[in-house]
């Protein structure tokens, strides 16, 4: 039986907060809550027309939205970067039931500010047979009202951390998006969205694939 990914998170958790430092912990408490209480990444809602984009994946091809949609539907999903043990956990949980979305006549695509070097080792790493793309400077993103500002407090516990974003996105901005996915219906309307500030909470997959098997191909 195949292991739900909040699990995961859950046991992650754990040993997060019984390894890390309490200063650090609140730092991360308090980013999110600043964030929650911000107009920033608050994403697109149901109903909505997801924007088109044209974005390099990790093998070097270019893949198109709604190019892709001719084919059938997409989930697509915003993660922040390979660097982030959360987004790797997810991205794994998607690979588990790749071979179920595309039964379902659906297609995956994952999208972070990487570029592409680091979205290919992401791919590698987890072995990940779907489209990972690489929204440089997260144009993407921000279309989509995903985007956000770490703050200064949190930049300097990442780079104590040794996570240095502005390294795997190519830019001195420490921008990212909001953890966020769709389910987008061929005629490029959103159906299914699950956006939260807090980089935790994250739609399940295997329900994220019921959605997906709603929608008529």
């Amino acid at each position: 039986m195949k292991t739900e990914m909040k699990e995961r998170y859950s046991e992650y958790i754990e040993k997060f907060k019984a390894t890390a430092p309490g200063d650090v912990q609140e730092k991360m408490k308090q980013a999110i809550q600043e964030l929650e209480q911000s107009s920033d990444g608050k994403g697109l809602s149901e109903g909505e027309k997801a924007p088109n984009f044209n974005l390099p994946d990790a093998k070097g091809n270019t893949i198109e939205l709604y190019k892709q949609l001719e084919e059938g539907p997409v989930i697509l999903t915003f993660y922040r970067g390979g660097w982030c043990p959360y987004c790797n956990m997810e991205l794994r949980a998607y690979q588990e039931i790749l071979d179920d979305i595309h039964d379902s006549g659906g297609e995956l695509i994952a999208i972070s500010p990487e570029q592409p070097d680091h979205s290919l080792s992401t791919a590698e790493k987890n072995d990940l047979q779907f489209h990972v793309v690489s929204d440089v400077g997260n144009e993407t993103a921000n279309q989509y009202n995903l985007i956000y500002q770490l703050p200064d407090y949190l930049i300097e516990v990442y780079k104590e951390k040794g996570l240095r974003v502005d390294e795997h996105n190519g830019d001195e901005a420490w921008t990212l998006p909001v953890s966020a996915t769709y389910v987008i219906d061929q005629d490029g309307t959103i159906v299914y969205e699950y956006t939260k500030e807090d980089y935790k909470d994250r739609a399940e997959p295997s329900e994220v694939l019921e959605q997906l098997k709603k929608v008529r191909v």
